[in-house]
């Protein structure tokens, strides 16, 4: 019996006793004093008087809905690019726990309204509170400290969990994505880590995700901000699925038709919904990834993982700049990297460097509660508050007034501090007790290329993608990823 047989026979529609028990209709959050809200104290007691305006609870900023054996959210707010904040926080761990212990929750989708899914956290109100001085800095921390229990939450769901992409994702967006087993890219898709725009670190479990990316491409996302789009996202891992965005609302019904016996383990479940997700793959735009080739192979020869500083990575955009070898696209490239770390704050992209060199041994786990204490000392920096006021509060296009100024004045004794543990203070306590050392369940992207060139050894490339797709199942993209990785291995 073929897979996709299976599945049809598996993922039979509901019966119309069940359908008329769990017809779709939005609800509001149950929202209760639980045990996540420990560790958090600004919202142990959410009263008026700590909270800012934007931060008390809207009814109506996340929908929440039934579809048979679905359940989605759907961040609602488009006018703010569905930007996070704690009164969505709080509604969405409250119901992600009620699903987990639910016979009748399926699969779980996550999603936004309108042209972004979320453009990260509403961080305008955090510098104002940090102006206050110590009291509004906790206040700050505590946010960071909520939003970090939610992601590591996804990171360890135990029911299947969606992502749609579609449209803007960049920071607190990315955590209610990058961790999850499915995340789905559409030709609306933009990734980004901004965050040393605004005197920050890539945080929301960056430090787990980007220096696990192939290559340097972490490292070079994280200092940069530079910005993956449409296709791109699902080429470079970032998304592990590719389909138009016309048909996420068709995907998302056929997803709510899925039924999953008691005795189906986990795996099982994911790959019915792994098939079940291809089938409404329709192809790939015709289009190289815009970083590939040369360009892929400098940027890991720029952005190496070794330890490297960033006045060594300096030195080597420099060289390729000035290189009689290197094409006019690739001189242009090294220039415009160079002006874009000099005007991101200077502590920030130090920080961000040395957080990929260590992030690759923490635990999902141990992730969260180290980048709650690196957020927390950010929150008294000056270069938070300066880069915030400037870059989303005054929209001001001058370079922030940051402290150091430049990356030179950076010493070491400005980094450590962002790494060193506080005395007798306990980590973050996080939600779930689950932990791992490595994503478990990366199958379900692309074949990374340490595994295309295992495969290749002298096969042909045809006969490597023969291997491959029988390997993953026919998957969407893995000819493509097979044709780029060779060709810039000129194999």
């Amino acid at each position: 019996m073929s897979l996709r047989t299976s599945i049809r026979r598996t993922a039979a529609p509901l019966s119309c006793a069940s359908r008329t028990a769990t017809s779709a209709m939005p609800l509001r959050a149950n929202i209760s004093i639980p045990a996540w809200r420990a560790g958090t104290r600004m919202y142990s007691t959410p009263t008026q008087d700590l909270l800012a305006p934007q931060e008390l609870d809207q009814p109506d900023d996340v929908v929440f809905t039934n579809n048979y054996g679905v359940r989605s959210i759907e961040l609602n707010r488009p006018a703010k690019l569905n930007s996070l904040n704690g009164s969505m926080v709080r509604k969405i761990i409250p119901r992600l726990q009620e699903w987990a212990r639910s016979e009748l929750a399926g699969v779980v989708i996550m999603k936004g309204k309108g042209r972004a899914f979320c453009a990260g956290g509403d961080v305008a109100a955090l510098a104002k509170w940090n102006q206050k001085g110590p009291e509004g800095q906790q206040k700050s921390s505590d946010y960071f400290g909520l939003e970090y229990k939610l992601d590591h939450l996804i990171a360890t769901y135990t029911k299947p969990y969606v992502a749609f992409m579609d449209g803007i994702t960049m920071g607190g967006g990315v955590g209610l994505s990058i961790h999850a087993p499915f995340r789905i890219a559409t030709e609306n898709t933009i990734f980004a880590m901004p965050e040393t725009t605004i005197g920050f670190f890539p945080d929301v479990g960056a430090s787990f995700f980007l220096p696990r990316m192939e290559g340097a491409m972490g490292t070079y996302l994280a200092l940069t901000s530079d910005q993956l789009k449409g296709v791109d996202v699902f080429y470079h891992g970032v998304a592990t699925h590719y389909i138009h965005s016309s048909s996420l609302q068709n995907l998302e019904s056929r997803l709510a038709e899925l039924q999953f016996p008691d005795y189906q383990s986990l795996d099982e479940r994911f790959k019915v919904i792994n098939a079940t997700i291809e089938e409404f793959s329709t192809g790939l735009p015709e289009t190289k990834p815009k970083i590939s080739g040369e360009l892929r192979k400098t940027i890991d020869k720029v952005f190496h993982k070794e330890q490297r500083s960033i006045q060594e990575i300096l030195k080597f955009l420099a060289e390729v700049e000035n290189s009689s070898t290197s094409s006019e696209e690739l001189k242009t490239w090294a220039k415009k990297t160079i002006e874009t770390l000099h005007t991101r704050s200077p502590i920030a992209v130090s920080v961000a460097l040395q957080q990929m060199h260590v992030g690759n041994r923490w635990t999902i786990s141990q992730t969260f509660q180290r980048e709650h204490e690196i957020a927390s000392h950010f929150m008294a920096h000056h270069d938070f508050t300066e880069g915030v006021t400037a870059r989303l509060i005054k929209r001001s296009k001058e370079r922030p007034n940051w402290q150091p100024n430049t990356l030179r004045d950076v010493d070491q004794t400005d980094i450590t501090p962002f790494f060193d543990r506080e005395q007798g203070k306990s980590p973050l306590p996080l939600i779930s007790d689950k932990d791992y050392e490595e994503y478990p369940h990366s199958w379900l992207g692309l074949p990374r290329e340490d595994e295309i060139l295992s495969v290749v050894g002298g096969k042909s490339e045809g006969e490597a993608v023969s291997i491959l797709l029988e390997r993953y199942g026919g998957k969407q993209g893995v000819r493509e990823k097979v044709a780029e990785v060779l060709e810039r291995y000129n194999i």
